[in-house]
């Protein structure tokens, strides 16, 4: 009865959790179509920096401002990652191109700018923000090629400016290159954004009734407009608008932010780790497999008794293998913890894989993250509370509350105080108050529900079956080999499954810490898939090499080697700040390895969630194939 029930809760909960992310995001992906002089908005959404990992609303700067200041209501993803999207006073419509217009509401005057925010832009320009427009759902790019071979790429975004002999310079005048595609010639959809900036100096345009002229002799080299520091600055602000028609079709149109990168070492990379690893694991289950079967027939052989008793291994330790270990708590809380993650895991890179979640959706992806974490208490509270209840554990209910709060409050505690940081720097990327009080009535209120509601029916459920008695004394551990060593056994364990992943992971960083797109969900799909079997093949090796050392603790061992390739994560993660990104001061240090820190922590209960059930399984598998007198 009790299992029909929780079949339906869990029917209930599926249902809840999964239409929203169909529901609210699908309809997302349909073109707007344009004509002949209709307005296209051109929006700013934020101001990023890969030397301070800070980003910047728009107007933080002294830039022109529209009539009316208008900000787009966003979704959790978007506040988490810093967007504020709001309007832009640019006066773009369809098919209509402008030489040169003035921005700003006195259009024959210069901005003035006061020595503060002189000195502010100065910083920003030194510190080589970006700004990132968006016009129908397309961001801007600006276009360059590579000096050696004549390619071109793209740059998300527009650099505020430039430094030269350490003197800024701002780009006040902006090219908008917007593409469209037709096909009738009545209507139109933009399929391209590309963004120019120029720094000219005031006075070098000449501006009447709102436009501005080029001088007339087009040779001529016009001076840019520095930005002194201490110093009142006069600046003006200009732009050019210009229509180019496109063969891109609109569903094609991301593909040119999709391929900034070369994508033939992505998947000359990926290919080798799946060759290598499939490799490796073919080996050990070779090994395993033809190992536990001698094993096997030698134990179950009804002759030479006395001689197979007198050898040493695995067997010997049928009596307290199963021995429950200290922390049991802990421990099934933490599997609790790793099973929440993994199925939250592979639903939303299932989800990615289909299109769903795919980068024009900003914040798609972290809201459907954070909602299928919260929902998924249930399953997390049903395997914990029967794995606890597997363990002889008794208090339920503390067990369900430490399983709902141990991996939320470390992750909830530690951004809370990074977000102090960043509030500190005044940064659009620090999560407001009331988001935060929106994240704990989530997790109070739904998270914490459906853990108790899933420990309920877990352990209300009959523990998982052990084929052999426990002693009730236990058994002596002799001593270990060196190899054998809690630290020494996570370094070794840690270097298959770090193999499968660490390619995927540059592109992860980067996609993360240098604002580009991450979309290749489906080469992370086999990735993962890699690393559970990885992780499940080294776990099963580890904790086999130490039953056969007559060690029978392996409960916490298997939990804790299996996520090894967390430390190797990190080291790559110390190695990436060393060599890839430009960070100097302390607190854009300090965000990158807190944030860090618990990417690898959740990567550490993730892998050691996989190991543990993969040993446990394969414990109980072999203990239940010899026969015990």
């Amino acid at each position: 009865m009790a299992e029909k029930t929780m079949r339906a809760v869990l029917v209930v909960v599926l249902c809840l959790c999964v239409p929203p992310a169909l529901g609210f995001y699908v309809p997302g992906v349909a073109p707007v179509e344009f004509k002949s002089g209709m307005p296209v908005d051109v929006k700013a959404v934020k101001m990023t920096s890969t030397k301070t990992q800070l980003p910047y609303e728009y107007y933080s700067v002294p830039f022109c401002q529209p009539t009316k200041i208008k900000y787009k209501a966003e979704n959790l993803g978007e506040v988490l990652r810093g967007d504020r999207i709001v309007n832009t006073p640019y006066q773009v419509n369809m098919m209509e191109n402008k030489a040169c217009e003035v921005l700003c509401m006195k259009p024959d005057k210069a901005l003035k700018w006061t020595k503060a925010e002189s000195d502010l832009v100065a910083e920003k320009i030194r510190q080589d923000y970006s700004i990132h427009f968006i016009a129908d759902n397309l961001p801007s790019a600006t276009r360059f090629e590579m000096l050696d071979t004549g390619q071109v790429m793209y740059e998300h975004g527009y650099r505020i400016g430039y430094v030269v002999d350490n003197v800024p310079y701002i780009n006040n005048h902006l090219k908008l290159v917007l593409h469209y595609h037709t096909e009738d010639d009545q209507t139109f959809r933009v399929v391209g954004f590309e963004v120019e900036p120029r720094s000219i100096k005031y006075g070098e345009l000449t501006a009447k009734d709102g436009k501005c002229t080029f001088p007339s002799d087009p040779e001529k080299k016009l001076a840019g407009q520095a930005v002194k520091d201490k110093q009142e600055t006069e600046v003006m602000f200009t732009y050019t608008v210009e229509w180019k028609k496109s063969l891109v079709r609109w569903a094609s149109r991301w593909d040119t932010y999709l391929t900034m990168t070369d994508v033939q070492i992505h998947w000359f990379s990926i290919v080798n780790s799946v060759v290598v690893v499939f490799f490796l694991a073919g080996i050990l289950t070779m090994i395993m497999v033809r190992t536990l079967r001698r094993d096997i027939a030698n134990y179950n052989r009804e002759e030479d008794v006395e001689e197979t008793l007198e050898e040493t291994g695995w067997k010997l330790v049928h009596g307290d293998v199963f021995r429950p270990p200290r922390y049991t708590k802990l421990l099934s809380s933490l599997v609790g913890a790793g099973v929440q993650i993994f199925f939250m895991s592979v639903i939303t890179i299932a989800f990615a894989m289909l299109g769903m979640l795919n980068p024009s959706m900003r914040g798609s992806l972290m809201t459907s993250m954070i909602f299928l974490f919260v929902f998924h208490g249930l399953i997390a509270g049903y395997f914990s509370g029967r794995l606890y209840k597997s363990m002889k554990g008794t208090t339920w209910k503390t067990a369900a509350f430490q399983t709902a709060t141990i991996y939320p409050g470390i992750v909830f505690g530690t951004a809370f105080l990074l977000n102090f940081f960043i509030w500190g720097e005044h940064s659009s990327g620090a999560v407001p108050f009331t988001t935060m009080l929106g994240l704990l009535a989530m997790w109070f209120g739904i998270s914490l529900p459906l853990v108790y509601l899933g420990y309920y029916f877990g352990f209300r459920k009959q523990p998982y079956e052990v084929p052999v008695r426990t002693n009730q004394i236990p058994r002596q551990v002799p001593e270990q080999v060196w190899y054998m060593n809690p630290l020494v056994s996570m370094l070794m364990a840690g270097i298959l499954p770090f193999g499968a992943v660490f390619i995927e992971l540059f592109f992860i960083l980067t996609a993360i810490w240098e604002n580009q797109f991450y979309y290749l969900f489906g080469f992370l799909f086999l990735v993962f898939s890699i690393l559970v079997i990885s992780c499940s093949q080294i776990s099963i090796v580890m904790v086999y090499f130490q039953l056969c050392g007559e060690d029978y603790h392996w409960w916490w061992r298997s939990y804790i080697v299996s996520g090894g390739s967390a430390i190797y994560v990190f080291l790559y993660a110390i190695f990436y700040y060393m060599t890839k990104l430009e960070i100097e001061d302390f607190i854009p240090g300090l965000l990158y390895f807190g944030y860090t820190s618990l990417m690898v922590f959740t990567f550490w209960i993730l892998t050691g969630t996989i190991g543990f059930y993969a040993a446990y399984i394969f414990v109980r598998k072999i203990y239940s194939a010899v026969k015990i007198d």
